[in-house]
């Protein structure tokens, strides 16, 4: 029992669990390639048709490198965003819950690859993206710098972090660079998936005993606010960071909506689901304003999410240590992958030979 099963559609909190569900997934797919039809060829011409960039085509350099830092930068997060979660793999309270959870990590490796995939078309190696991560020259989510102190924040991560970044993610279905935009259609529906389960896991704790209720809502008191900040600074009006890369990147269509809209409508949403799981959301400035037809909410402590982002979080140190010590345990797998298919490629080269030979 998932998502849109916990109420009929009368209910406040019924109506679609994550921005996956609103049908713009099925629209990006079924996005048509008109490029030859117009006879597009120019890289402003493409953009300005709304129709996709692909990798043999000119670009230029700083539109790849736009890509390149954003592909990159959600990659590490997908692969990074595995460790909060892994500490739950060995505790998780019944059989179900860890295949559930093991699904949802190996997703997310999956969708580190699929990343990984789409910025190597951008002409840049995994290993230099791999190393950039490493040394600090890139980054991931600074929500992934949280700590998951009981089996509630499983849930509040499921519900509220990756109902965040469906948020951010269905709008790049329909990103300008084809690579990025199709690798973006799985992951949505798979995080899709990792969102509802974490509204599962709540929904059932807040029906069990009172600690399990206090347990529910601590988690949220705690991820609520790093949740919002996922969306990235405020990006519009006075509020506007000099020297963003919102404007710029909407221009490009990479983007295609700012960072205060699409955290709007995460609050939107979020809000009655919240009611109907019978939780309160840690803002005392949380109401409807009736005059935007919105939730009006409170200010973001940003002097957090900038020190997080920094390298100051609560677990900075011990995220990156598990990334790189892991990486160079695993250094034999891929020196023996990449000896194995050097050695086929060798058989398969004299098989040919002695073919032509004959």
């Amino acid at each position: 029992m998932y998502g849109n099963d916990f109420g009929d559609f009368d209910d406040p909190g019924a109506g679609p669990l994550n921005a996956a569900d609103t049908g713009e997934v099925e629209a990006a797919a079924a996005h048509a390639d008109r490029r030859a039809e117009l006879d597009l060829s120019d890289f402003d011409a493409i953009i300005a048709a709304d129709q996709r960039i692909e990798p043999r085509d000119a670009m230029p350099e700083e539109y790849r490198q736009t890509l390149i830092r954003q592909i990159a930068q959600h990659a590490h997060s997908e692969i990074i965003g595995m460790q909060p979660e892994g500490n739950w793999l060995t505790r998780a309270p019944s059989l179900r819950r860890k295949a559930i959870l093991i699904a949802k990590v190996q997703d997310e490796a999956g969708h580190g690859l699929y990343l990984y995939s789409a910025a190597e078309t951008l002409g840049i190696t995994r290993e230099e993206l791999l190393d950039r991560l490493h040394n600090g020259k890139q980054k991931y989510s600074s929500i992934f710098n949280y700590p998951t102190l009981t089996w509630a924040d499983i849930g509040a991560i499921g519900w509220l972090v990756d109902g965040a970044a469906i948020m951010n993610q269905v709008p790049l279905c329909r990103c300008s660079y084809g690579p990025y935009a199709r690798a973006m259609i799985r992951t949505c529906k798979e995080e899709s998936f990792h969102q509802r389960q974490g509204f599962e896991a709540l929904w059932d704790l807040m029906r069990g005993t009172e600690a399990q209720q206090a347990m529910a809502q601590d988690a949220i008191n705690r991820w609520w606010w790093p949740a919002l900040a996922m969306f990235g600074p405020r990006d519009t009006g006075e509020h506007a960071v000099k020297g963003g890369h919102t404007a710029q990147s909407m221009a490009w269509g990479i983007k295609r909506f700012s960072n205060d809209e699409l955290r709007q409508r995460f609050v939107d949403m979020t809000v009655p689901q919240a009611e109907r799981l019978g939780l309160k959301l840690p803002d005392p400035e949380l109401k409807w304003n009736e005059e935007r037809g919105h939730y009006d909410f409170g200010e973001i402590d940003w002097d957090e999410f900038w020190r997080v982002l920094k390298g100051d979080g609560a677990c900075n140190a011990q995220r990156m240590e598990r990334r790189v010590t892991s990486h160079k345990q695993g250094a034999w797998v891929r020196d023996a992958a990449a000896a194995y298919a050097a050695k086929s490629e060798g058989r398969k080269a004299a098989a040919s030979n002695e073919g032509s030979a004959a």
